[in-house]
């Protein structure tokens, strides 16, 4: 583990001083539960004060919400405690299921108001009456931290999420461009991408929470269109790399050098990619774009080659306006605000889109499971009358619900028992070796400062965050400081023994309910893919561009984490890349078909039930089995009708014709029998020929 930085302590002080005033503000008001307060800045915290200004709105609002459903609830069902628990279970899986399909930093508040419910509610049965009053406690309570640990962290030393945004963003201009280095100068040039390649998708994927946090940062809200172009810029990139990477390998293929004025740009755009984040929007690009014109209008012959060289000088001039709206995209994020009017240089409509793919039946089994195991643990608590039994369910439920969304949650459970049963042990040590030999809460503030400012310097790291968080959390919440000391050990030990059977309910039953890993997960998104581009190519499904491109690249965005922790052969195999360039192509054929002369249009759809045919085998064989040598055939004879089109039509459709054979068939030798078409279009191919 790397050494803290200046940031990460200035982040677990600026922690532990909102902490602290919460505390004192709780106190100050005779609250009953001041812990809360405390707690409640360690959940919301955040090096960014965007991120903690929108998790702490987020946290009040689904408070309030878990709140109000408590006082709803508890009286309507507390003489019918089985009923109650299917409600308490229901109501908690269903706000689970719902968080699940929002990926934004949103999706906080369906799962808090979810877990709330059993934390305000369950203690309460015993005394219903007492609900409102615990429900109005806990909401003041966590506003009070709520609004301390925004207010810090907004005004002592802020740090912008656009800032974060924009260095992020360099940091994947740098991976793209040493991967664009790679294919231009021949040695990344291949058919199939890299999974290494294949993970910026999930890079530009993850953005999407940053993004949402955007509108909560004062000095970054001008910006949120901005960073949606972007974010749609950078998805539309990936495909255009793996298809200028394709058509390079099939010019090469042959063993003919290329042009030696096709090299030349190759390199020149080479060499302005290759600064990646470190570039600069400046006129590069209109001198490069200017170059690869010239070179699309000497290229008039239109035979095979021709047409791969035509559709590699396309991508290239796609790749260079893209870019150059991400370098001016990336500034403007970086500034915090929008510098005039934003002219793009891509202008094509076909940028990738904010449609993303949702495997509901898995997120509603994973949510069910979480319904089905609150509900035993209320079963357990109330047949065995156990008296701290409110705190073995809550515990559960928190437990489950935090981890709900992940492939394999038991591992995570089990650090979480670790880390609560650690926490317990230093409440322990505080409640009973240190608070009853201190007095005064500048004493308070000393002795709690070592073990808070620890995890608060474990909170900013992503691979300790959450059992940072925790840890801070149970921590407060188990010391339960109160205003005066009336500490029991029984009372403890019961509550601890809740507290850590809760969590162990929940390790046990996720092992039960979700043995499987990550397999299942991806096998069930390349399916979802095989289905997508079935229902496409058979004209079932007419989507544009941009959800499809969308769906398909948010889907490789989930698979490729997946694909990284597994050994399946088959999932290997798996190009997203040449996915979506495939479908770009299908869509290009379904649109320009009705364009062609009768033959040719009856050639293109046999190729498009050919695919179709291909993807519904696949699906059936349940695995990547290679397309068979009759679409081929049918894609080279279709290619031959086509050709004899005069009308730019035509052009289109052959455009998309090769760019299909090239993503079926990256090693097939070139149609035999290709004859040069006849025509005098010379207009550059549309964005949808990939």
């Amino acid at each position: 583990m790397s050494i803290p930085s200046w940031r990460d302590w200035l982040f677990s002080v600026k922690a532990f001083i909102a902490a602290i005033l919460a505390l004192f503000i709780a106190l100050s008001l005779d609250l009953p539960r001041p812990y809360w307060a405390m707690a409640a800045v360690y959940v919301v915290a955040n090096p960014l004060a965007g991120a903690t200004s929108s998790k702490g709105l987020y946290r009040a609002l689904g408070t309030l919400i878990g709140a109000c459903a408590s006082v709803i609830l508890v009286p309507l069902f507390v003489n019918a405690p089985e009923l109650l628990s299917v409600v308490v279970a229901l109501w908690t899986g269903t706000l689970l299921f719902i968080s699940m399909l929002d990926r934004t930093s949103r999706s906080y508040v369906f799962m808090l108001a979810g877990y709330s419910l059993p934390l305000i509610a369950l203690p309460t049965v015993g005394a219903p009456e007492t609900v409102f009053d615990v429900a109005v406690a806990r909401s003041e309570e966590i506003i009070i931290g709520i609004v301390c640990a925004s207010v810090v962290s907004a005004v002592v030393f802020p740090s912008s999420v656009g800032t974060v945004l924009g260095q992020r963003i360099s940091s994947w201009l740098d991976d793209a461009g040493t991967w664009a280095d790679e294919i231009l100068r021949g040695e990344g040039a291949s058919p199939a991408t890299p999974l290494k390649r294949q993970k910026l998708a999930a890079d530009v994927t993850g953005l999407d929470f940053v993004i949402s946090q955007l509108r909560y940062d004062a000095g970054s809200r001008d910006i949120v269109r901005h960073s949606r172009e972007l974010r749609g810029r950078l998805l539309m990139l990936l495909p255009l790399f793996s298809s200028l990477a394709d058509r390079l390998y099939a010019l090469k293929a042959g063993g003919k050098p290329l042009p030696q004025e096709l090299v030349a740009v190759l390199n020149e755009v080479a060499d302005w990619l290759a600064q990646g984040g470190r570039g600069r929007a400046d006129n590069a690009a209109d001198a490069l774009s200017e170059e690869i014109e010239e070179l699309q209008q000497n290229d008039l012959d239109l035979g095979w080659d021709d047409l791969v060289r035509s559709s590699a000088l396309v991508r290239l001039k796609e790749i260079v306006d893209l870019w150059q709206d991400c370098l001016t995209l990336r500034d403007q994020i970086m500034s915090g605000q929008q510098v005039g009017a934003w002219r793009p240089t891509f202008r094509h409509r076909n940028v990738v889109g904010r449609s993303r793919h949702y495997d509901y039946a898995l997120l509603a089994f994973s949510a069910g499971a979480v319904v089905v195991g609150i509900a035993v643990a209320c079963f357990f608590w109330i047949y065995s009358g156990w008296v701290d039994g409110a705190g073995f369910v809550t515990m559960a439920a928190v437990a489950c619900s935090f981890f709900a969304s992940l492939d394999r949650p038991a591992p995570f459970i089990t650090s979480m028992f670790i880390w609560c049963a650690a926490s317990l042990l230093i409440a322990c040590i505080y409640i009973f070796g240190i608070l009853p030999s201190i007095s005064g809460f500048e004493m308070l503030v000393l002795i709690f400062a070592p073990p808070f400012l620890v995890m608060g310097l474990l909170i900013p790291r992503p691979q300790t965050n959450m059992l940072a968080m925790l840890l801070a959390v149970n921590g407060a919440t188990f010391i339960a400081l109160q205003d005066r000391y009336t500490a029991d050990f029984a009372s403890f030990a019961n509550s601890a023994i809740a507290a850590l059977a809760g969590v162990g309910f929940a390790l046990v039953w996720t092992l039960l309910t979700r043995p499987f890993g990550s397999e299942l997960a991806a096998w069930r998104l390349v399916r979802a893919g095989w289905t997508d581009l079935a229902e496409t190519a058979a004209g079932i499904r007419r989507a544009d561009h941009e959800r499809l491109s969308g769906r398909i690249l948010d889907r490789l965005g989930q698979l490729v984490p997946r694909l990284a922790g597994i050994e399946d052969r088959e999932l290997k195999k798996v190009d997203g890349y040449a996915d979506v360039r495939l479908g770009f192509n299908v869509l290009m054929l379904q649109r320009e078909r009705g364009h062609l002369s009768s033959a040719s249009a009856a050639s293109v759809s046999e190729v498009l039930i050919g695919v179709s045919d291909f993807y519904r085998s696949r699906l059936k064989a349940k695995r990547a089995i290679d397309p068979s040598d009759e679409l081929r055939v049918s894609i080279d004879q279709s290619l031959e009708a086509v050709a004899q089109e005069k009308r730019h039509s035509g052009r289109a459709s052959l455009d998309a014709l090769v760019g299909l054979r090239r993503a079926l068939f990256p090693h097939a030798e070139p149609p035999a029998s290709w004859r040069p078409p006849v025509s005098d279009i010379t207009q550059p191919h549309s964005i949808a020929a990939e």
